[in-house]
């Protein structure tokens, strides 16, 4: 059974950092990308990162761009996404997820088929 567990959330200050984790189980996704979305309440679940099967490909909202880091480590079976400089509209539950097939990149959550159960960060001001 498939299952993607996040961790590293939290409560942190404006400018700020932390470091998500995900790490995956049940199978190898050595060959699918791999996303971080994000929903604040309210809201739509919103793209912020996706990094390729191989590693060497990053694509991130325009939102976090800069400030955010997506990396994968293929031994741990882990994504992570390291975040600095966090600001107040950074809060949301963050999700980490897996595309549906191989070797594509996506960044609607529609494009994705195994997903976690999100990790709460909140950035106060």
């Amino acid at each position: 059974q498939v299952q993607l567990v996040e961790s590293g959330g939290g409560l942190v200050q404006a400018g700020g950092s932390l470091r998500l984790s995900c790490v995956a189980s049940g199978r190898s996704f050595s060959n699918y990308a791999m996303g971080w979305f994000r929903q604040a309440p309210g809201k739509e679940r919103n793209f912020v990162a996706v990094i390729a099967w191989s590693g060497a490909g990053t694509a991130y909202a325009d939102s976090v761009k800069g400030r955010f880091t997506i990396s994968r480590d293929y031994a741990k079976n882990t994504m992570y996404l390291q975040m600095a400089s966090l600001k107040p509209e950074d809060t949301a539950v963050y999700y980490c997820a897996i595309v549906r097939f191989p070797r594509i990149i996506r960044t609607a959550p529609e494009d994705y088929g195994y997903w976690g159960q999100g990790t709460q960060v909140t950035v106060s001001s």
